[in-house]
């Protein structure tokens, strides 16, 4: 099974995953957009590495549950 098929799967089998996936999805987002801008404040330095610190977070959990799921599935 592809990875991309496990994720949709279990989001919607699994809420705590599916919450992970898009708790995930809007870090990136929030992300994205405070690297678009030419200049940060310290405070909006810490503010995305702290996110990006949660979001890898975040990523680390998925990979986890997908990887259980995958496993107990075969």
């Amino acid at each position: 099974m592809l990875e991309e098929e496990i994720i949709q799967r279990l989001s919607k089998e699994n809420e705590e995953f599916k919450r992970l996936v898009e708790e995930h999805r809007e870090l990136d987002t929030i992300i994205e957009e405070l690297s678009k801008k030419k200049y940060l404040t310290p405070n909006e330095e810490i503010k995305k590495t702290q996110m990006k610190k949660e979001k890898l977070i975040k990523k680390d959990k998925i990979i986890h549950l997908a990887r259980v799921y995958q496993n107990s599935s075969n």
